[in-house]
């Protein structure tokens, strides 16, 4: 049988091609060859790219499972972690913007270590005059600083904020000696705290509040100057103990401001101490309500819990009144929390407060806001609304909401996540009015989208790190990518058309493709781009895999069970992937390789496309339609200028012989004879096959970015339907940057369009489409502008009063 190539819709000679249909003897031989064979008959170029790693297992770069860790990504038979209760008395000094507390902590070693110190952070040390990260900041665009950056730049210079450690003692009393070594601080034990046995020792301490309104920080004060008040939102308040883990030891790596916190769990029991008027919003259930609320508001709490909207346990208006005449007096709010990694609190007498009844499971859950006046009219509206929707979205894509309360408080802190509440910052200009979907940061301040936005995010990380305990310091994209990733399904669940920022795939191309990167497997302090790095890309990631790689009914079951498997330990990278493939039951190596430890990006291209037809065998026919082929190819401008031409042969017919009128495509009876002899030897089903109408296409795929993903292909036909055709990333397995493709169809193809839903984060729209496209693009006309000359400037034209003296009148 014969063939006949079509390139790119053009028809070609066929004897210039390799391989036709009606030749394919070279295929038996590297069969019979074996695997080895093949790769022998492989150019060196071919043969160079099955040494690729982008399939290469990651066995030799995730650690060794063990008994703690297993293979399979469940915490292993002997898993363990350390547990860290407190009991704090802390005072919020309202006149000096100052915190005085003290501690107690319970630290029981379920390590199979022996302990001859401990380490405790001291985070407040990341804003004294010395601290590394203030000292290792690199230098601001000086040509274009505004005067708030230049306020916070000698702010910085003059503000002390290290903690002050008035005494570390025993139970019994007696001092312990200890270190402090920048932001961590060693307690030198008497003796070794061994296996399985538990320290009591107390910390007593005090610190200056940062205006975080003025230094960007995760904990501070925002100051009213019209009422002279203040909000206070206080987070990495008190000295917390570091972790010790089976993979790394003492985490005790310096706070340098980018890297957040890695910590143990433990239960709490904190009385907080703050002016009579001010109304504090905690971690953990309020214990003494009848010393601090008053019994109207008691009541609407009670209400509030049982109410499907939110209900004002104190409204605006008892806000205003609250605000106008400050209280002398004190009051000591007490709250417990069990099972947490951490506590924060918020306070002042500024604060509106509402709340509703959430159920999530078997869990009755409060959901509450805090917020002033200034916030309005967004806050009464969307706050406590979006707390209990993510929720919802979350509990059901990972497990249920396992606490009592969840609260969202405004303030000066942009945006900061602690077990059962967080901080806030977008609230309306003070006109009331808001935007829409920002555009800038400055926009985000003041925009409904990023208020709802960075609540479902906050209220987040209650799962991710709150619950799935991973190491913030090291590796920030395992809560921040993970919890982004949610973050845009519950924000596509509000409402049609969200604009979400991050989480589809087309809006992290242009990330990819720049040159200022580092992999996600970085850690958190040597991030580049960090937004991009490690919110944006791995959400996007963990979104094409639901999406266009495991589909999202084996995606949600594999990332539910990691989910569960997780809650309340603490996970590492290669738990998360060992996971996710243990659950979905698909080899995902290549994904984490491609996606988390390179910065390659995706960028496939459609190169070629080549129609083979099968030839009938009938020389007549078969004949005929070459000559109709060659006859429609274009005549070279040469040919068309020389037909007129008057030729030698024309002059003297005596040159003119046989092959003046040969040609090789005519019929001879010979060519006959043997077509029907090949015919009659052939059987009832090949006859059939020569028959087919199908269309045999070689699509050539390059693979320009890099990373390997599935190959999705929409084929137009030349009837007007449409298919797609997913082919999984493996296709490239063998050859990672050029492969070949056979499609056979009924129908003959138009046009061929890779990623046509924007699936994979292709970077390069225009090589996706065969044939090309004409690129489209507009432009706008703008008026001609002549700029002023100085003598203009300073008013002296012939327009203006200022005439320009005569000859007469100069000197």
């Amino acid at each position: 049988m014969g063939s006949r190539p079509r390139m790119g819709g053009m028809i070609h000679d066929p004897c210039k091609m390799k391989h036709h249909l009606s030749d394919m003897s070279w295929i038996p031989r590297w069969i019979e060859l074996g695997s080895i064979g093949f790769l022998m008959l492989l150019a060196p170029a071919a043969l160079a790219q099955l040494g690729e790693p982008k399939f290469r297992q990651l066995e030799e770069i995730l650690p060794t499972p063990n008994s703690y860790r297993t293979a399979s990504g469940t915490p292993g038979e002997a898993y363990w972690q350390q547990q860290a209760d407190y009991d704090i008395k802390v005072e919020l000094d309202d006149q000096l913007q100052r915190i005085i507390g003290s501690e107690t902590i319970d630290y029981r070693n379920n390590s199979p270590d022996a302990l001859e110190y401990l380490w405790v952070q001291v985070d407040a040390n990341l804003f004294a005059k010395d601290a590394d990260g203030h000292l290792t900041e690199l230098a601001p665009d000086l040509e274009r600083l505004q005067f708030r950056s230049l306020r916070a730049l000698l702010e910085r210079e003059s503000f002390d904020g290290a903690a002050r450690i008035h005494s570390v003692r025993d139970a019994s009393g007696q001092s312990l000696e200890h270190h402090l070594v920048k932001t961590m601080m060693r307690i030198d034990l008497p003796a070794p705290l061994q296996p399985g046995q538990s320290i009591r020792f107390a910390i007593s301490w005090s610190y200056n509040i940062i205006d975080a309104q003025l230094i960007r920080a995760r904990s501070g004060y925002e100051y009213f100057p019209e009422d002279g008040n203040f909000i206070y939102e206080m987070a990495q308040w008190f000295p917390r103990m570091a972790a010790y883990t089976d993979d790394r030891g003492w985490h005790h790596k310096q706070f340098l401001g980018s890297g957040e916190f890695t910590l143990e769990f433990g239960n709490y029991q904190v009385a907080i101490t703050v002016p009579e008027d001010h109304v504090v919003a905690a971690t953990g259930t309020l214990q003494n309500k009848e010393d601090v609320l008053s019994p109207a508001q008691i009541e609407r709490l009670e209400q509030a819990g049982s109410s499907e909207k939110p209900l004002f346990i104190i409204t605006p208006e008892e806000a205003k009144q609250n605000q106008a005449s400050p209280a002398k007096g004190k009051k000591t709010w007490v709250f417990h929390a069990e099972n947490v990694r951490d506590f924060a609190f918020a306070s002042s007498r500024k604060f509106i407060w509402d709340a509703m009844g959430h159920q999530s499971g078997k869990q009755k859950v409060l959901a509450m806001s805090f917020y002033p006046n200034e916030a309005e009219p967004l806050w009464s509206q969307y706050s406590t609304h979006a707390v209990a929707h993510t929720l919802e979205v979350y509990s059901r894509f990972t497990f249920d909401y396992p606490y009592p309360v969840a609260i969202s408080v405004n303030g000066p802190v942009g945006g900061m996540e602690y077990p059962m509440i967080c901080f806030n910052a977008p609230r309306p200009l003070p006109d009331g009015t808001y935007w829409g979907k920002p555009t800038s940061r400055e926009q985000w301040m003041h925009s409904k989208y990023g208020l709802i936005s960075v609540i479902i995010h906050e209220v987040g990380h209650n799962y991710f790190p709150m619950i799935v305990n991973n190491d913030e310091r090291q590796w920030t994209w395992m809560d921040e990518g993970l919890n982004t990733f949610l973050q845009y399904l519950a924000e596509q669940e509000w409402e049609e058309d969200y604009p979400s920022s991050r989480g589809e795939p087309k809006n992290m191309t242009q990330y990819m493709t720049s040159s200022q990167q580092v992999p996600i497997m970085s850690n958190s302090e040597s991030i580049l781009q960090f937004g991009n790095n490690a919110y944006g890309k791995p959400a996007t990631a963990l979104n094409i895999l639901r999406e266009s790689i495991l589909g999202r009914e084996l995606f949600d079951f594999a990332f539910r069970t990691y989910s569960e498997r997780w809650q309340f330990k603490r996970p590492q990278p290669a738990d998360l992937f060992r996971s996710l493939e243990d659950a979905s039951g698909i080899d995902l190596d290549w994904f984490w390789r491609g996606w988390f430890y390179s910065t390659d990006h995706v960028d496939l291209a459609i190169t070629q496309l080549t129609e083979y037809q099968l030839d009938t065998l009938d020389p007549v026919v078969d004949n005929q339609r070459r000559k109709q082929e060659r006859d429609e190819e274009p005549r070279t401008i040469s040919q068309q200028r020389n037909q007129d031409l008057e030729r030698l042969v024309d002059r003297y017919p005596e040159l003119i012989d046989f092959y003046n009128s040969y040609d090789p495509l005519d019929v001879l009876e010979e060519d006959r004879e043997k077509a029907k002899e090949k015919l009659d030897g052939l059987e009832a089903d090949e006859r059939d096959l020569l028959k087919l109408e199908h269309h045999f296409y070689v699509v050539e795929l390059e693979n320009l970015g890099g990373l390997v993903m599935p190959v999705i292909l929409e084929i137009e036909y030349f009837n007007g339907n449409r298919e797609i055709r997913h082919y999984p990333t493996e296709i490239w397995r063998r050859h990672s940057q050029h492969i070949k493709k056979l499609l056979i169809t009924t129908e003959p193809i138009r046009t061929l369009r890779l990623d046509p839903y924007l699936q994979t984060a292709d970077s390069d729209l225009a090589n996706n489409t065969y044939p090309r496209g004409i690129a489209s693009a507009r432009f706008a006309l703008e008026g001609e502008k002549e700029a002023k000359n100085p003598m203009q400037k300073a008013g002296l034209g012939k327009q203006d009063d200022k005439a320009l003296p005569s000859e007469e009148e100069a000197p």
